[in-house]
Parts: C-alpha cells; structure tokens; sequence
C-alpha cells in the first residue's frame, strides 16, 4: 500500500508540475480549463514545418536522387539506426514514434533560436519554443511512458510485471519507482536545458547586444539537437528494455 500511495503520489506531483510557470503566459479558455495559447500556437507552427517538409520530400521522389531527396533519406535512415541500435530487430513499428519524437523536438529546440518569435506580440506573456514549456516536456515524457508500457505488455502480455520481482521480489519498490521516475527525467531534463538557453541568450543579448552572444546561439543550437537526440534515443531504449525484459 506504501508503493502504490507513493506512486499516486508522484503521479500527482507530475501532473502538478504542469502548474509551474516561469515569466507571464498567454492563456485561452476552455470551458473550465485553462490552456496555455502561446505553446499551441508555437507548437502549431512546428507541426505546420513537419509536414510541409514530409509533403516535399514524398512530392516526386527520383531513382536518382535530388539534394534534398538525399538529405530526408539521410534522415529517415539516421532515425532507423537510432531505433535498430536501441530495439533490436523488432524496431521497424517504432521508427514512425521515435522518429515524430526525435523531429518534433529537433525542429521546436532549433525554432527557440532561429525563429523570430518575441516580435510577434500577444496580449499576455511572449511566444517560444515548445519545449520551453514544461507542459509539452511532460506530454512528451508520459507519451513516451504510454509507449514503453504497450511494447512490453504487447510482446509479453501479463508477463510483462514479472519484471518487478526480478532478480528478487525485495526489489519490487524500487522497480516500481522506476518506471514512475523514467517520465520525471526525460521531462526536466529536457525542459531545463532549452529553459537554460533561452535564458541565457536573453542576459548576453541585454548586456552585449552585439558579438558576444552569437557563439552562445551557436553553442545552444548544437545543445539543442543533441538533447533531442537524447531524448530519442533513452525512448527507444525504454522501448527495447520493455520488450527484452531486463534492465
């Protein structure tokens, strides 16, 4: 019973993180919810740049392939790799979500940076990333948790739990608490690393408008892509360790 309080527990605790707010937001109302506006907005425009690059790259695809034919198969074929590495065999299912995972987060972090969001004004708050709300991080994180939990239960049906006493039922807590943590992390950390550049890209910009902070812009692109590279790959590997059925 101390388990499963503890676990509903920090399920609260996760949903309650969505309340957390840094600066002024712009909302919408919803009936008795409160939606922030600025992220869908924002989240709308990646989504917008998604699947205009997809309609472009299944346009008129060529036996010998265009510049840009070569750069989406590139893609498509470092996505494969990621899952195949991370999975195993059984990866071809999983590349569609690992690769939505990997290009939403790729093209939200990137759009933080290049984008010219803080002209556009709003009535409330200002518009960035996506994933510089905690909101989409946790989306994101319990999407991915959704995931892993359908694979092991889909590969090894009931089966699946014998995972929680294994190698010795002394260890069911802590594997309980894991799988309740995995979402935590995948959420903060990725939630915390764009926060942290924007920030910090702000502070140079206000102090030394000039040359200073464009390396900074540099620096944060590549952290960027890297933690959605990141994020993509502990998905898959959550993924494979649920069909395998070890740690």
């Amino acid at each position: 019973m101390n388990v499963l309080s503890y676990s509903i527990n920090t399920l609260k605790g996760l949903y309650d993180i969505s309340g957390v707010e840094v600066g002024q937001h712009f909302y919408w109302q919803v009936g008795g919810f409160q939606i922030h506006g600025q992220v869908l907005i924002t989240s709308w425009v990646v989504i917008a740049i998604l699947l205009g690059s997809a309609a472009l790259a299944v346009r008129s695809p060529q036996t010998i392939p265009t510049s840009g034919q070569n750069f989406f198969e590139y893609v498509l074929e470092f996505i494969r790799d990621v899952s195949k590495t991370q999975i195993g065999e059984e990866y071809r299912p999983w590349v569609p979500f690992i690769g939505t995972m990997f290009l939403f987060i790729f093209v939200s972090n990137w759009s933080g940076a290049l984008l010219p969001w803080k002209i556009i004004q709003l009535p409330h708050g200002e518009l960035a990333a996506p994933t510089n709300d905690i909101n989409t991080t946790v989306a994101l994180a319990l999407l991915t948790s959704v995931a892993y939990f359908y694979a092991g239960l889909t590969k090894r049906g009931l089966g699946y739990f014998g995972k929680y006493i294994q190698p010795t039922p002394i260890l069911l807590p802590i594997n309980i608490l894991e799988d309740f943590t995995k979402p935590l992390s995948l959420s903060f950390r990725l939630f915390g690393n764009i926060l942290a550049d924007e920030l910090v890209v702000v502070v140079l910009v206000s102090l030394v408008p000039l040359v200073v902070p464009i390396p900074v812009m540099f620096l944060g692109l590549f952290t960027s892509g890297i933690q959605a590279l990141i994020f993509a790959t502990l998905a898959a590997a959550y993924i494979g360790e649920s069909m395998e059925g070890h740690h």
